[in-house]
């Protein structure tokens, strides 16, 4: 009699099991689909590009390409106001915010020497929304637009558009190659990146003296 009565509370454990096996791996799978930042992407004005890495857990972006040299001549500390903007920070410790899709920290704008609090986000797998406000007001953002390994910006088209995939491309080439003779293009591996911003070489960005 005892025996009859185990069975169903075999059943009832193994689709427990199951069930509970299933739920634990969810998570996984959803990992894998986990919007991801990090990258290299066109700004807006397509003048210079920026390569997001992620150090430690938080994602910071750096100058890797632009179409002219540039300095920090704006920058609030004297000392770096000549330093090239190339290889320099502009996305600072970014980190997941409470929001899904979302990243909270600070982007430094060369053009003004200011340092604004700003959030990142995915719209689409080729597309960075930026925003920045200044001392919590001046908000204000833009989208950028992700390079593929052959150097060329994906173009995202609204329904009912017409693809100007090739003269964008014709466009960026032309851009690229204006860049390659004024500027150097080649952007740092992500681990050198990382131990720059991070300072474990002895030779880190300055830009917690520089931007504060």
């Amino acid at each position: 009699m005892k025996t009859r009565n185990l069975l169903p509370l075999r059943i009832v454990f193994a689709a427990w099991l199951a069930t509970t096996s299933a739920v634990c791996a969810q998570p996984a799978r959803n990992n894998a689909n986990a919007p991801d930042p990090t990258g290299e992407w066109l700004v807006a004005q397509q003048v210079a590009r920026i390569k997001i890495v992620d150090c430690d857990g938080k994602l910071w972006g750096v100058v890797a390409w632009e179409a002219a040299p540039g300095v920090d001549s704006k920058n609030p500390d004297p000392n770096l106001r000549t330093r090239p903007t190339l290889g320099m920070p502009i996305l600072l410790g970014m980190q997941p915010a409470n929001k899904p899709n979302r990243w909270d920290g600070q982007i430094y704008n060369s053009n003004d020497g200011h340092t604004y609090s700003a959030n990142i986000s995915l719209v689409d797998p080729s597309t960075l929304r930026v925003q920045g406000c200044f001392l919590g007001f001046l908000c204000g953002g833009e989208n950028w637009t992700r390079v593929e390994q052959d150097g060329q910006a994906t173009q995202t088209i609204p329904p009912g558009q017409k693809s100007t995939q090739g003269a964008s491309q014709k466009q960026q080439s032309s851009k690229a190659t204006t860049g390659k003779k004024t500027a150097n293009t080649q952007p740092d591996p992500t681990e050198d990146v990382c131990s720059r911003v991070l300072g474990t070489t002895g030779a880190g960005f300055p830009h917690e003296r520089g931007l504060k």
